[in-house]
């Protein structure tokens, strides 16, 4: 593998690797010490709004593929202390590969988190029991019909929460502090009060955070962003009921490491 093209802006790196069978794969550095890595070429789950799995699956990358994401940026000068796993593809439909890099991450002494689905479960609980530095539950609903159609590939929300709730029940508040679950705001889709308040609900019972994302608009896709005022009601709906709640910081807005924003693996000829 090599770095095939480095797109930069005021913020973050987009390196755009090329694999040995010539797909290019994407990563983003970001913060001045955070890689945000690839599991897959392509992306099963296909999230409704998302260009990452806009056309599927491809391969999933094996562990010295995605070890490879982190090599090449410090070969490249990049000072890395963490790995986050949420660039294009879901780690835990790549778990055994996932988990061999996180291993060997880990031994290099890099913080490791994790953003997914939660599907598979099995792969789930797995990942909950890891000796991870933070784990978001991308829910992005939190009516089942409406989740469906935003991530039509995963399994029920209910049974989903049920593994999350079954793992936070032995954990102090303070390591709760380390699970947050992921909601994405698409305008006029899935920010209305009666949503948010069962996003409270949910949020408050498992006694963990929100992190409140801000979708960042793509062509051809028929979502759109909130504007700054939705943005900040929604947050503030969600303090003023006691959660936790953290937004998108200016690195995750950019359109070059933004949330979905990552393309689909190019075969390069």
């Amino acid at each position: 593998m090599r770095i095939e093209t480095v797109i930069e802006d005021q913020l973050n790196r987009l390196i755009e690797v090329r694999t040995e069978d010539s797909y290019t794969v994407e990563s983003v550095y970001y913060r001045g010490d955070t890689l945000c890595v690839s599991t897959q070429l392509g992306c099963p789950v296909r999230c409704a709004f998302c260009a990452s799995g806009k056309n599927g699956l491809i391969r999933n990358l094996s562990p010295e593929e995605i070890i490879s994401q982190y090599e090449l940026a410090v070969a490249d000068g990049m000072e890395i202390r963490n790995i986050a796993f949420a660039g294009i593809g879901e780690p835990l439909l790549n778990w055994e590969n996932v988990k061999e890099a996180f291993w060997y991450f880990k031994e290099k002494g890099l913080k490791c988190s994790f953003y997914t689905t939660g599907f598979p479960t099995k792969a789930f609980r797995e990942l909950l029991e890891l000796p991870h530095s933070g784990v978001t539950l991308s829910l992005h609903s939190v009516d089942e019909k409406k989740r469906k159609q935003l991530i039509p590939y995963g399994e029920p929300l209910e049974k989903i929460l049920d593994v999350l709730k079954e793992h936070l029940n032995g954990l102090s508040k303070r390591k709760r502090k380390m699970y947050n679950i992921g909601y994405l705001l698409l305008g006029g889709v899935n920010d209305s009060d009666g949503e948010l308040e069962r996003l409270a609900d949910i949020a408050k019972e498992l006694g963990i955070g929100v992190s409140l994302l801000k979708y960042n608009e793509i062509d051809g896709f028929p979502f759109r962003t909130t504007t700054d005022e939705e943005y900040e009601r929604a947050f503030l709906f969600l303090k003023n009921r006691g959660i936790r709640t953290t937004l998108s910081n200016r690195y995750r807005t950019r359109k070059i490491g933004g949330c979905g924003t990552l393309m689909v693996n190019r075969l390069k000829k």
